[in-house]
C-alpha cells in the first residue's frame, strides 16, 4: 500500500482534473447549443484535453506518491495509455452531444467514460518499471472502476441538466472527483513488492521522474490555458454590425380573407389555429399552424409552445428545437417544421435553421452570409445564408423588402 502522500499535489492533481473536465464539457456544450465552429472540431478538442486532464492527474499523482528512487517511466506503454484514454472518451462524449439526453444514452457514455480512466491508469502503471514488482488488490480495483463510472455518469447528467455556468462548474468538480477518486482507491490497492518478487525492469525507451515532471509540467499549463480560453465568450460582434435594441413588431401587413372566410374558432381544446389563408390561395383549405411542437424525451412524448421556440434546426430526418435553455429532439422534419409554424413569427434563415424573428436581439455579418442571436439564458446563434439576408432586414425593420 502506498502511503506519504505529498498533499500539495494530491490538491493539483484533483485541480487538474477539474479544469480538464470543465473545459472539455464546455466545448461539448457549444456542439449542443447550435451552430458555432465544426461540431468536428470542438468534439476533437473537448476529448482531447479531458484526456490530457486525465493523464495529466493520473502523473501529477504518481508524482505525489512515494514511489522507490529508481522507478522509471517506459514510453510507450504512457503513450498507449494517453491514446486509449483519448479515443474512448472522444466516443463517450459523441454519444452525450448528439440526440436527447436519455438514459440510453447517458448510461453508455458513463461506462465508457469511467473505462477511459481505468484503462489510462492501468496501462499507465504497467509502464512504471524498476527493481521492484507490483500487485492490486482485486477488490479494490474493482471499487475504484465503480467509483469512476458512478462519479462520471453523475457529471454527465448534471451537465446535460442545463448547460450553464454553475452546471458546468458541477459537473467538472464531480468529473475530478471521478478522475482522482478513481486513481487514489487504485493507489491504496497498489502493493510495492520487494526486489526479486515479479519485478520488471525498463526494456525498451524510458523516461525518469524529472524528464516526465517537465512533461507534466507543460500539460497544466495547457490544461490551465484551455480552462481560462473556454470562458471567453463566443460573441463575435463586428463594430459595424447593426444591433437591434429590442424584439422588433411584425410590420408585414395581414393577408386579406376572401369575404367568406370567418375567424377562426376558439382554440381551447386544440393545440393548433387558422390562418386564413394568403391572396392566390382562395379555394384552398386555410394553413394549420401549430401553437405546439411536439418534443421526445426519455419518458415519452412533451409538448412546447411555439412562443417558447427561438429556433429550430435540421438533424438529419428530425429536428432539434431550442427553447433560449437547450436543444431537444422534435420528430418533424425541417421541412415539415416550415410549414406547421407561422410564417408570420418564423422564417426559415437557412436550409438548416428556422428562427422566431420576434426574439432575435442581435444580427451581424458573417462571412457571405450573417448570423443572427435570439435572446434567451444560452443566447443562441444561427447562421443566415446570403440568399435570406435581406428578408431577415426587412422583417426586423432594418431594411425595406425589395
Amino acid at each position: 500500500m502506498i502511503k506519504g502522500y505529498d498533499p500539495y499535489l494530491v490538491a493539483l492533481s484533483v485541480v487538474i482534473a477539474s479544469l480538464g473536465g470543465y473545459t472539455g464539457f464546455s466545448l461539448t456544450a457549444r456542439i449542443r447549443s447550435g451552430p458555432g465552429a465544426d461540431p468536428r472540431v470542438l468534439l476533437s478538442g473537448a476529448a482531447g484535453i479531458l484526456a490530457v486532464g486525465i493523464w495529466t492527474m493520473h502523473f501529477v499523482g504518481m508524482m505525489a506518491a512515494p514511489l522507490p528512487a529508481d522507478a522509471v517511466y517506459l514510453v510507450l506503454p504512457t503513450i498507449i495509455s494517453f491514446l486509449i484514454c483519448a479515443l474512448v472518451v472522444g466516443i463517450s462524449l459523441f454519444f452525450v452531444s448528439i440526440g436527447d439526453p436519455s438514459p440510453r444514452r447517458v448510461i453508455p457514455s458513463a461506462l465508457l467514460l469511467g473505462a477511459g480512466i481505468a484503462s489510462m491508469h492501468y496501462v499507465g502503471m504497467h509502464g512504471l518499471a524498476g527493481s521492484f514488482g507490483l500487485t492490486h488488490d482485486p477488490a479494490l480495483v474493482a471499487l475504484s472502476v465503480g467509483i469512476a463510472i458512478i462519479a462520471a455518469y453523475g457529471g454527465l447528467r448534471i451537465f446535460l441538466a442545463r448547460q450553464d455556468g454553475l452546471r458546468l462548474a458541477i459537473s467538472a468538480i464531480a468529473f475530478g472527483i471521478a478522475v482522482s477518486g478513481m486513481h487514489y482507491t487504485a493507489m491504496l490497492g497498489m502493493h510495492v513488492a520487494p526486489p526479486g518478487e515479479g519485478h520488471h525492469h525498463a526494456a525498451g525507451l524510458a523516461a525518469s521522474p524529472q524528464a516526465l515532471a517537465i512533461v507534466v509540467a507543460v500539460l497544466c499549463f495547457v490544461v490551465a490555458a484551455g480552462f481560462l480560453l473556454s470562458l471567453v465568450p463566443d460573441r463575435r460582434q463586428p463594430e459595424t454590425a447593426p444591433a437591434v435594441a429590442e424584439p422588433a413588431p411584425q410590420l408585414a401587413p395581414e393577408p386579406v380573407a376572401p369575404p367568406a372566410a370567418v375567424e377562426p374558432p376558439v382554440e381551447a381544446p386544440t393545440p393548433s389555429r387558422i390562418i386564413a389563408a394568403p391572396l392566390g390561395g382562395i379555394g384552398q383549405p386555410p394553413r394549420i399552424a401549430a401553437a405546439r411542437l411536439p418534443l421526445e424525451g426519455a419518458n415519452g412524448t412533451h409538448f412546447i409552445d411555439a412562443g417558447d421556440v427561438r429556433s429550430v434546426r435540421a438533424d438529419a430526418h428530425y429536428t432539434r428545437v431550442h427553447d433560449g435553455t437547450r436543444e431537444r429532439m422534435c420528430p418533424w422534419s425541417i421541412s415539415e417544421a416550415e410549414a406547421q409554424l407561422d410564417p408570420g413569427r418564423f422564417i426559415r434563415v437557412h436550409r438548416s435553421h428556422i428562427v422566431a424573428i420576434e426574439h432575435v436581439t442581435f444580427v451581424g455579418k458573417e462571412g457571405e452570409g450573417a448570423i443572427i442571436e435570439l435572446d434567451g439564458p444560452s443566447k443562441p446563434r444561427v447562421p443566415v445564408s446570403r440568399a435570406k439576408v435581406a428578408e431577415v432586414k426587412a422583417r426586423l425593420g432594418l431594411r425595406r423588402p425589395a
